[in-house]
């Protein structure tokens, strides 16, 4: 993987997310020069210089970019304002990235970044509706990524990770989706995005519950062949997908971008210096994510986050999909998922290799390789109509 930061993986990890999905280089740097020499502090109060350092370099960058994008669409060009309102909505998410939960500034930055991200679908007039996912007394925030000229194509839920929103998924997938003629419902469920930071829903266990709440939802369209339904999900959705699978009959296939058989085990590893951690200030972000008051009533809740028990449920073809260098989650998570899914009818792993790319976490170092994998394979599994075919 490309380290612009060689002795901070952390941060070379948010590096990569950008370049991954349309960040230009040049206004990486810029944002990134200033924070070489910091980027290693290992000072007692070092972690908290960093995330701030990173939050203001990082909001500088957006505001100048979508600065300029108001300048396009106050000239009428609103394809080129459209597409800087995107990358300075990406930037706005990623300086929202590293600082605690608990600064208010990262919630400001948080609408920002979706409010500015959706200004920019707008204006590049993208095939994309806003929605929400009713979710009990609750209303999950949701895109629906259409394909233009296909009356009902087949439809893929897609859910986040443990740190990242609907706006990354759909600016790393959702193209590729709807040029093989499949639909995109990526969903903000408990834990992530808008439903954590604007609803306060943590996540549990039983992902299956949302991922139901999200067929119901497409139930209701009538622009979706909800005969074939799949669930994709990346880095933690390698437990939320194949749990989802397991227990929600009507998705006819699911893939594990990036596998996790046992999240409790993955989070005592990385509390103990095992693995490299996806964002600063480990601990205190998993207790947010999972409403722990503390490390231990998190733990109990993520020690019951394994696929022991839950993978032989699986009946729908299921891919594993993980890199072999990935630093975050060791391969036995995928190798064990893949064995222990005994009655997928149709059940592949798929190892990305050091010698071809895409062996980091959930293919960090080109994610262009395991885009392509995972939407090639759901295309043949749900019938895409490859678009111009």
């Amino acid at each position: 993987m490309f380290e612009y930061f060689p002795n901070n993986y952390t941060w070379s990890l948010a590096v990569m997310s950008a370049l991954n999905r349309g960040g230009q280089i040049s206004e990486i740097d810029e944002a990134c020069r200033p924070l070489r020499e910091i980027a290693g502090i290992k000072a007692l109060h070092g972690d908290q210089t960093q995330q701030r350092a990173w939050f203001e370099s990082w909001m500088k960058l957006a505001e100048r970019v979508e600065r300029l994008g108001k300048a396009d669409e106050e000239a009428k060009h609103p394809l080129s304002a459209g597409r800087k309102y995107i990358r300075a909505g990406l930037y706005y998410l990623l300086a929202e990235r590293m600082p605690s939960h608990k600064d208010p500034r990262r919630l400001e930055a948080y609408k920002r970044g979706i409010e500015v991200f959706e200004r920019g679908v707008k204006c590049r007039r993208e095939p994309v509706e806003y929605v929400e996912v009713p979710y009990g007394r609750h209303r999950l925030p949701a895109l629906f990524s259409k394909v233009p000229g296909v009356a009902r194509p087949p439809c893929v839920v897609h859910f986040d990770g443990l740190d990242v929103t609907k706006e990354i998924i759909y600016a790393s997938i959702a193209d590729e989706f709807r040029r093989r003629g499949i639909a995109l419902l990526i969903v903000d469920h408990p834990g992530v995005g808008g439903a954590l930071r604007l609803l306060g829903l943590t996540s549990g266990p039983d992902t299956e519950k949302p991922a139901g709440a999200a067929v119901d939802y497409l139930q209701t369209r009538s622009d979706v062949d909800t005969a074939r339904l799949g669930i994709v999900a990346l880095s933690l959705g390698g437990y939320y997908a194949p749990r989802a699978a397991a227990f929600e009959k009507r998705f006819k296939c699911a893939v594990a971008w990036g596998a996790i058989y046992d999240y409790g085990k993955c989070v005592e590893d990385r509390l103990g210096g095992r693995g490299e951690p996806s964002v600063p200030g480990y601990a205190e972000h998993v207790n947010w994510v999972f409403g722990g008051k503390d490390i231990e009533e998190t733990l109990e809740i993520v020690r019951q986050m394994t696929l022991e028990g839950v993978a032989d449920k699986i009946t729908c073809p299921l891919l594993v999909i993980h890199g072999e260098n990935d630093r975050q989650v060791p391969l036995w998570h995928a190798q064990r998922t893949y064995e222990a899914a005994v009655n997928s009818p149709d059940r592949e792993l798929k190892i990305c290799r050091l010698a071809d790319g895409a062996a980091e976490h959930c293919g960090a170092d080109n994610s262009t390789l395991v885009v392509d994998y995972i939407t090639d394979w759901v295309a043949d599994r749900l019938g895409g109509n490859v678009a111009g075919a």
